[in-house]
């Protein structure tokens, strides 16, 4: 019968542990796997599986669980998979951002209703092309990508050896203010039409004022945004695709300067 001292347990578990808190970090954080939708019993089943996929092949790391030092090293492994899960974030929230200003220049601002992923009150407009964003970002293969780029953070970052460097935490809330610029120039097109729309509804406003532009002027808006829209949908396609690219190429080089 075998026999293993409680050293060997603690070596065992630990070859295991510190991976694990950088995966259920991601898992916890990116998009689509951090749905509230889906159950906590599968996020954490999902960890475990690639733990088990990964770990072996990880260099060993000498650092006792029940250290002092181990508390230091599970806060920097959460951190890298927060950090990992929230740059990624970055993209959906520009498409976001870009639907909530489309639908507040078509007078859709006011239909709202609950996101179950994040219990917040968010536009349909907004929604209906988050939904598409992550079906694009599925359709891309995006969450092997994502995952694929974690496993190589724990050679590039292995676990205890190299700090955290807190000057690829700042690269990353720098490249945020690029990527909502993406978002912002993808609903530019609309917004301005739709302005130019408003204008000509204020200007027809003054020279007939015996017309009720708030009754044609709602119905008009909507019509114009819901055809331009028709025309903005085959564009999303190879945004969201260069959306995602730059962020991976965003995360590539953060890694590689770490």
């Amino acid at each position: 019968m075998l026999h293993f001292t409680s050293d060997q347990w603690v070596q065992w578990l630990g070859v295991y542990f510190w991976p694990m808190l950088r995966i259920l970090a991601l898992i916890t954080t990116a998009p689509i796997l951090s749905e509230k939708s889906i159950p906590k019993r599968v996020k954490v089943g999902l960890g475990i599986i690639i733990t088990i996929i990964v770990a072996p092949s990880l260099p060993p790391v000498d650092i006792p669980i029940f250290s002092a030092n181990a508390v230091w090293v599970a806060l920097q492994q959460v951190m890298i998979g927060v950090a990992v899960g929230f740059t990624m974030q970055l993209a959906f929230a520009a498409v976001r951002t870009a639907g909530e200003l489309i639908g507040l220049q078509m007078g859709l601002s006011f239909a709202t209703f609950v996101d179950p992923g994040s219990h917040l009150n968010m536009p349909v407009l907004a929604r209906i092309i988050d939904l598409l964003a992550m079906l694009l970002f599925l359709s891309f293969n995006g969450h092997l990508w994502l995952i694929s780029m974690l496993v190589d953070t724990f050679h590039t970052l292995p676990i205890g050896e190299n700090p955290v460097n807190s000057n690829a935490f700042l690269a990353l809330t720098r490249a945020a203010g690029l990527i909502f610029l993406n978002g912002l120039m993808l609903a530019l097109p609309i917004i301005t039409l739709l302005l130019t729309v408003n204008l000509a509804l204020g200007l027809l406003n003054r020279m007939a004022p015996q017309l009720s532009i708030f009754v044609i002027g709602f119905p008009l808006t909507l019509t114009v945004g819901i055809l331009l829209m028709s025309l903005l949908m085959p564009l999303i396609a190879p945004f969201c695709e260069h959306l995602f690219g730059e962020i991976f190429n965003l995360l590539g080089k953060v890694r590689t300067s770490s």
